[in-house]
């Protein structure tokens, strides 16, 4: 009976799924490359969003809510990036331990010295974010803190692991000045670049060069026929460096814009992954940088 017994104790441990730490849910690709930086295998990561999906125009899955109802914890790109789906997952989820001000809701715009908030916002400006620019992803200046914020909240969730999540930060923090050697090298001061999204706002601030105009009219409204020619007299004047866009935002418009100016297109990555070879957040910023030298 004994023996039974110690062989059913047995197989209930070996059916039992070992222990995986932290269940993270990340909004976007870059959120989870981070988390997966500093969690390393204390952590399982979902992210909701994929590399070439536009985020602006998500919606609320089945899949994305449960996936948040077995989070331990929620990381999202706060300044009202998500707020097209977030609220609703978070609502539908009813995961107590993701909910605004508990420490499994993770804001990383928390850490970030956000740019171009706006005092007030209608309507008729387009698509604004008025609590300022989401896309600080792009951001040398800010992702170090965001990824010690990340360190500190998990250590936080799980004590236990402390010490392997303060020193995963530490082997990023390492990689991160490694690079910046390297971005600071990076002379862009004078450039000139037509935009189709303003994604590059942080970019702009920190390397020096400038964004004239837009292939949006606004943000998030799609350029009349008018607005193209306007454009495409001034980009035959002033010749831009360069027209920037995203495998997901302006492609088609900007190929057209070239052919009728002689202005040379760059593709960058919009996210971690999104292109071939931009699997983490460092590869994602060398590759950004790089095309626009």
């Amino acid at each position: 009976m004994r023996k039974m017994l110690f062989a059913l104790i047995l197989s209930l441990i070996a059916a039992t799924p070992a222990f995986a730490g932290l269940n993270v849910v990340a909004t976007l690709p870059w959120i989870g490359s981070l988390a997966k930086e500093i969690g390393g295998e204390r952590i399982t990561v979902t992210t909701l969003i994929k590399p070439n999906q536009d985020p602006h125009y998500a919606e609320a899955k089945p899949s994305m809510i449960i996936a948040s109802r077995k989070a331990d914890i929620l990381m999202y790109n706060g300044v009202d990036m998500e707020i097209g789906y977030l609220p609703l997952i978070l609502q539908s989820a009813r995961n107590p331990k993701i909910i605004p001000g508990k420490p499994g809701n993770f804001d990383c715009s928390g850490f970030v010295r956000v740019i171009d908030r706006q005092a007030a916002v209608d309507r008729s400006m387009g698509d604004v974010h008025p609590l300022g620019n989401p896309h600080y992803h792009f951001s040398t200046a800010n992702i170090l803190r965001v990824a010690e914020g990340m360190a500190k909240s998990m250590a936080s969730l799980d004590s236990a692991n402390t010490d392997t999540y303060h020193a995963n930060f530490r082997s990023f923090a390492a990689r991160f000045n490694e690079h910046h050697k390297k971005w600071k090298g990076v002379n862009l001061k004078g450039k000139k670049f037509i935009a189709y999204h303003k994604l590059f706002g942080y970019l702009e601030r920190e390397y020096g060069f400038r964004i004239v105009d837009y292939i949006e009219p606004k943000p998030g409204i799609p350029p009349s026929a008018a607005h193209i020619e306007q454009l495409i007299g001034m980009m035959k004047q002033s010749k831009p460096d360069g027209i920037l866009v995203t495998p997901a935002h302006g492609l088609a418009e900007a190929k057209s814009l070239a052919a009728r100016t002689g202005v040379k297109v760059i593709i960058l990555p919009q996210d971690v992954g999104s292109m071939k070879g931009t699997d983490d957040w460092f590869v994602f910023m060398d590759t950004v940088l790089t095309a626009m030298k």
